[in-house]
């Protein structure tokens, strides 16, 4: 048998005996307002800061690619030890979207102290602010434990990055135990949030830095980043929206865009240009229904992705810091 194919073997048949251990009514006796309290945390703060959503769905997602949905990303580093968080990849996570978590889990302490996990919390949170923001509902399984260690190395190593060729992007998904259509669905979340300009100034400004634009990108389009990443040097805190026509929302637009060369990352762009997922881009463009069914299934997989049970884990206090002490590397 195949290798790859005894790997992804491998990987679906421990995600389905961890999903066998959780419930979507874990929390019914022990906390049964754990999912009203949430979503009142969330919405609040994404009335206050609409980038909330994309955030969450950021932290979700890096989470959940490193060593499974363990909430090991919301580990903070301290004197002695790094975490997750040092990652060169993981620098420019959102500070609002830790702080979205840190006061769900404040919230949930108060009412339920000991009980509810990040990592449930985490996976719910996704969840609720795709809905919030237009996107679909999709049910979850709950009782996932957080995690006991929190790599600084690891996450450069596993978690997608902006200037991957598509060949490389389904070998990343594939050994993580997804499928193209799931690596496409998934790169639908980019229709919320936005990306710093050092992320695709290749793509503006030429592979040397004075050349002229990528040719797949909207002339129009690769006019105004120039104009706005002009400083993205001195200030590398300058960044653009990835969906150009509704940042905000959770929709179909994003494969609407790359249609019409509006990506921004070179890895979104490259979705159209390729084979194998071109299909993808334009039934999803096509079909929001499609899209949103398919993003639901593909991130209820992921978040059922290296989930820890029983001994694997424990049930944080705090977010940013295991109960016994600082990262365990």
């Amino acid at each position: 048998m195949d290798t790859h194919l005894v790997v992804v073997l491998a990987l679906l048949a421990a995600a389905a005996a961890a999903e066998a251990k959780m419930s979507a009514d874990y929390y019914s006796k022990t906390c049964p307002r754990a999912d009203r309290i949430i979503a009142d945390v969330l919405a609040q703060k994404q009335i206050s800061n609409p980038t909330t959503a994309a955030g969450v769905l950021r932290l979700f997602f890096h989470d959940c690619f490193v060593g499974g949905c363990d909430a090991s990303v919301l580990v903070a580093s301290t004197a002695a030890a790094r975490s997750e968080r040092d990652a060169d990849v993981n620098l420019s996570l959102p500070g609002n979207a830790f702080d979205a978590l840190a006061r769900a889990k404040a919230a949930l302490e108060v009412e339920c102290p000991g009980v509810v996990s990040c990592a449930d919390l985490l996976a719910v949170a996704a969840r609720d602010l795709v809905t919030m923001t237009g996107g679909p509902y999709y049910p979850l399984r709950l009782g996932r434990k957080d995690g006991l260690s929190s790599s600084p190395s690891a996450p450069d190593a596993e978690i997608p990055h902006a200037n991957l060729t598509v060949s490389r992007l389904v070998a990343v998904f594939a050994a993580q135990g997804f499928t193209v259509q799931d690596l496409v669905a998934l790169s639908g979340a980019h229709t919320l949030g936005f990306s710093h300009c050092k992320e695709f100034a290749a793509r503006i400004y030429g592979g040397g830095g004075g050349g002229g634009a990528d040719p797949t990108m909207n002339p129009a389009l690769a006019k105004r980043l120039q104009e706005a990443c002009r400083d993205y040097r001195r200030d590398p805190t300058v960044a653009a929206f990835n969906d150009v026509m509704t940042p905000g929302r959770f929709d179909n637009m994003y494969f609407v865009n790359l249609r019409r060369g509006l990506g921004l990352l070179a890895t979104d762009q490259e979705l159209y240009g390729d084979a194998r997922t071109r299909p993808h881009v334009e039934r999803y463009a096509a079909n929001e229904t499609a899209f949103f069914a398919d993003f639901a299934r593909a991130a209820r997989r992921l978040s059922h992705h290296g989930v820890k049970n029983g001994a694997n884990g424990e049930v944080r206090r705090r977010c940013d810091a295991y109960n016994g002490g600082g990262p365990r590397g």
